[in-house]
């Protein structure tokens, strides 16, 4: 059995099938693909598609000198326990244990250097904050040649809906209004250009005629 799926394109490329199913978030588009996935459906075939994406920065706290320190206390502290880890590996037996002093050292380290970057901030960010993109609805988009069987697996647990993406509306052009009709009640004549010659005018019979 293989388990290698189709091949992602490395470039940047616009998703390709139709809609199935849009949930509103991605937790339920998770779930529309493990339910087709459990009935036996080539997933492979399936995408999701998040639209409308925004970026969602939630604050979390307030920056202070004492936290700074403390945070940068415990990076440094953990990357002096790795080096102490190491140090312990090449370290001759008998010898004292390294994993106290590097613990130290890097807590040391990692505390000067974040009160050093924080007091350069000078206030702009006086605070934390975690950020992630979401959107405001997920499609599930599906290979045209298997869209309604995915639909119709898809019913149990609904969101289902039509092809995407939608087609555009054209609008009939609107027809322009009749020209005016001439004098005689006939087609009406275009205006007479200034530097071309026209014709005489044919003289005017008698009121009784001859």
């Amino acid at each position: 059995m293989s388990f290698t799926g189709p091949r992602v394109p490395r470039t940047p490329t616009p998703p390709q099938g139709e809609t199935v199913a849009s949930y509103a978030t991605y937790l339920e588009a998770q779930r529309a693909v493990d339910h087709l996935a459990d009935k036996a459906f080539a997933v492979q075939l399936v995408t999701i598609v998040g639209t409308d994406l925004r970026m969602v920065e939630r604050v979390t706290g307030r920056l202070s000198y004492p936290r700074v320190a403390l945070g940068g206390f415990m990076s440094g502290a953990w990357f002096g326990l790795f080096v102490g880890l190491l140090l312990s590996l090449f370290a001759p037996p008998g010898s004292s244990s390294p994993f106290v002093p590097a613990i130290l050292i890097g807590g040391a380290f990692g505390l000067l250097f974040s009160v050093i970057t924080y007091s350069f901030s000078r206030g702009r960010r006086d605070f934390t904050s975690s950020s992630q993109i979401v959107a405001s609805s997920y499609a599930v988009l599906c290979q045209t040649e298997q869209a309604h069987k995915a639909r119709e697996l898809l019913r149990e647990i609904g969101g289902v809906q039509s092809g995407w993406p939608a087609r555009p509306t054209v609008t009939p052009p609107t027809p322009g209004p009749a020209p005016a009709p001439g004098a005689d009640g006939g087609p009406a004549q275009p205006p007479a250009r200034p530097d071309v010659p026209q014709p005489p005018a044919p003289p005017a019979g008698d009121a009784g005629g001859r």
